[in-house]
Parts: C-alpha cells; structure tokens; sequence
C-alpha cells in the first residue's frame, strides 16, 4: 500500500513537471507569435554603411520599415573634422537637426535602434530622434556598431531617454575602424557571421521561432 502511494505521487509530481514546461513552453511561443505581429520601425545611422547592413539584415528577418536617419546639414567627409564637431557638441548637448521625417510614428509598437559608438557616446543624432519622437509604451531594441571598443554608453544612454518604453536587449558587433581607413567590412565571411549573430539574438528577444 505504501509503495503504491509512493508511485502514485511520483507519477502526479512528473506530470505536473511536464505540464508546466508545456505552459512555459507555450507562453513563450505566444510570446514570440505577438511580437512578429508587431508594427516594426527600424531606424538606423548609418557612416560607413557597417550598421546599414545590420539593419537590412535585421529587415530581411522580422520585416518593417526601414529609414536612415539624415541630417539637413550632413557631417564632414573628413574624419578628425567630424570627430572634433561631435565631441563638441556632445559637449555642449547640441542636437543636429533630422532631414529624415516619420510620420505617423504613433502606429508602430516596435522600434529597432542601429547606431554606431562614437567617443564612446550614442551619436548625437540619435539623440535628436529619441527628443523628437515619442515613443512612450513602445518596445526598443538598440543594435550598435563600433571599431572594436564596444558600445561604450550607447545603450544606457537609450534607456535614459526611453523612461517610459521597454528596452530591450541589445545586439552589437564589430564594424570597421575609420581611424585607420577600415570602413565598410559587411562583405563574405563577415556578413555571413553576423547573418548568424543576428538571427541568434532576434530569436533570443522575441522576433524569430
């Protein structure tokens, strides 16, 4: 008798093991299932065209529309120029007025992010477009390009200006170096890397089964 209660409470306990992995299981596909069904924005700056192809290819898997952000008065071509005009006006927290205009922004749920570090900083221009626009209740999702020493405050900094949106977690990955003349590097075995790194991640956040 007492080995019988003993199966029987094994058998009830492995059945319930089971049944809450199959409701875990099945939020987290409800989960991925509402955010594809999402109204997706992805915004994007773009200089050496390293972080206009993590946009496209982010596009390619969770669709949207896509923008590049532009300035109405574009930075120097030269790179000391445009690295001594940025650092002042982080400085001084001036914001580059945006040519690029979104309307409509209110029927979008989801916002993608592309941006590359400079000074360590998210680039003033982002920051104009996170002033500009409201994005209150909506999901962010940052995506970051730099030369190799990481996103610096980029990402802290889009949490500080979204108080009141869901921010997600991030993808970044090494662009080209400017400085030393290495600018657009998304070709062969490094597109195909990063295809990969961005598939990994979209399915870890939510946007791919």
């Amino acid at each position: 008798m007492k080995n019988s209660a003993i199966f029987l409470f094994l058998i009830t306990t492995v059945i319930c093991l089971f049944s809450g992995c199959s409701k875990a299981q099945e939020k987290l596909q409800d989960e991925n299932v509402s955010q594809m069904n999402k109204n997706i924005l992805i915004v994007y700056l773009s200089r050496t065209k390293n972080t206009k192809a993590v946009a496209t290819i982010i596009h390619k898997n969770v669709g949207g529309s896509l923008v590049e952000l532009e300035l109405q008065n574009p930075y120097p071509e030269d790179y000391k120029t445009i690295v001594a005009q940025v650092a002042n006006e982080n400085e001084t927290g001036f914001l580059p007025p945006l040519k690029t205009k979104i309307e409509n922004i209110e029927k979008f749920d989801v916002v993608f992010l592309g941006f590359p570090t400079w000074g360590m900083q998210l680039p003033p221009p982002m920051k104009s477009f996170l002033k500009q626009y409201n994005l209150e209740g909506k999901t962010i999702v940052p995506f970051n390009t730099n030369a190799g020493y990481g996103i610096g405050s980029t990402f802290q900094t889009v949490k500080e200006l979204c108080p009141k949106s869901k921010v997600l977690e991030g993808f970044s990955t090494k662009g080209g170096i400017e400085r030393d003349g290495v600018l657009y590097v998304m070709e062969g075995e490094k597109e195909k890397g990063v295809q990969l790194e961005v598939q990994k991640w979209l399915k870890k956040i939510g946007f791919t089964n």
